[in-house]
This record gives C-alpha cells, structure tokens and sequence, in this order.
C-alpha cells in the first residue's frame, strides 16, 4: 500500500530512496492514511462548493427570468450609473457575508461589525495602555541597571586602590619583620662580642629588658604606699 501510494504521489518522479524498516513503513503509512483523509476531505468540500453554486446559479436564472418576464428588465438593459450600483451592492453583500441583499441583513451586518470594531479598538488602545506601562518599567529597569554598572565599576576602581595599598602594606610589614630580625641578630652579636670582652651579664638587653619589667611591679606596688604616706604628711604635727 505505501510503496503504491508514493509511485501515485510522486507520478513520473522516481521515488526518493529510504531505509526500508518496519519503523519507516509504519510512519509512512500513517502519513498516508492522513493524506487520503485530507484529500477524501478536499474532495467533499469541492463537491459541497459546486452543489452550493449550482443552486445559486440556479437561483440567479430564476430570478433573472422573473425580472425580465416581469418587468422586462436585464443586466444589459441597465444604465452604467444602475450596473455600478448592483455591482456594489453585489460586493457589499459579498464583504459583509450576507446570506440576502435586504436592509434588515445590510443593517445586522453593518451593527456586528461595528461592535467588532469597537471591541477590537478597546483592546487596540488596553494594549497600547500596557504598552506605554511595560515601556516605563522597562525604562526604569534600564536605568537601574546602568546605575548598577556604575556602581560596581566604582566598588571595582576602589577594590584594586585598596588591594594595591594591602599589597604595599604588605611588602613593608615583611620588610619591617625582616629588619627586626636582623637587627634581633645584630643585637645578639653585639651582646656576645661585649660579653666575650667582660661585659657584665646585666647590662644585656634580655636582662636589661627584665630589669625594666620588674621595675614596672615594683612602681605599681610602690603607689599605693606613696598614697599611703602622703595622708600622715596632710596631718598636723
């Protein structure tokens, strides 16, 4: 059934290859049963179309003959300003879809596309309202987002001056513990040199160092006693 649909489909054309499975020929068949379902379709509505516009024909002659048997009256008959007329009234009758020319269908016609339109203008100017309000937002969101820019671009300067000032800092903190220790070094040398020519043991910095601590306790231990003896000194003799 495929293969004889597509040599039909195709007519004189040779038949594009493809692989020959049970997936392919399943996929083709149904394609083919909706092509023939459609076409069945077409076919119907054709035939609908020509019993309808034989019936208007018919129709068109009946009262063709009745306005010239009656009133010996014919398209050839008409003036051009006459022709001019039905000939608008016809497309009229055509744009609006009306099923007759009478003032009744003209008028319903007219009143339904009126409201379309008055409907379709309503929704035109709701969509230029939500229009102009989405434009405003986005407007604002725009600006927003250039101040954001700004911002962080400011935020991104003010970053590399402070990681540049860390950066200095940094190398003159090592620098400065570098120092330290060597003038740690240079200062135990010179103690072992002085002590290797007699120095007393006391006059070292570490002891020196000491000494200044426990003078310090000594002081704070000292003050109150001061205190102490500055009170007799206030009493009379």
């Amino acid at each position: 059934q495929v293969t004889l649909w597509l040599k039909k489909l195709y007519g004189h054309m040779p038949v594009p290859k493809y692989e020959v499975n049970e997936r392919t020929v399943d996929i083709l068949h149904e394609v083919m049963e909706c092509n023939e379902e459609r076409d069945r379709d077409v076919l119907l509505l054709i035939e609908d179309l020509k019993d309808q516009a034989t019936k208007y024909e018919a129709e068109a002659e009946y009262w063709q003959d009745i306005l010239e048997e009656s009133l010996h009256l014919s398209v050839d008959s008409l003036s051009q300003e006459a022709t001019t007329a039905l000939n608008d009234l016809v497309e009229s009758a055509m744009e609006l879809e009306v099923e007759d020319t009478s003032l009744t269908s003209f008028y319903g016609a007219i009143n339904y596309m009126a409201s379309e339109l008055f409907k379709t203008t309503s929704k035109n100017q709701e969509m230029e309202q939500k229009l102009k309000t989405l434009t405003k937002k986005l407007t604002s969101v725009l600006m927003m987002e250039k101040q954001l820019e700004e911002d962080i671009d400011k935020i991104t300067e003010s970053q590399k001056a402070e990681n540049a000032k860390a950066a200095s800092r940094s190398k003159n903190l090592i620098f400065l513990e570098k120092k330290s220790e060597d003038l740690k070094i240079r200062i135990k040398d010179a103690e072992n040199r002085l002590l290797a020519v007699g120095l007393d043991q006391s006059l070292t910095h570490e002891a020196l160092g000491k000494l200044s601590e426990e003078l310090t306790a000594l002081e704070e231990k000292i003050e109150p006693l001061k205190k102490e003896v500055k009170s007799y000194h206030d009493l009379p003799p």
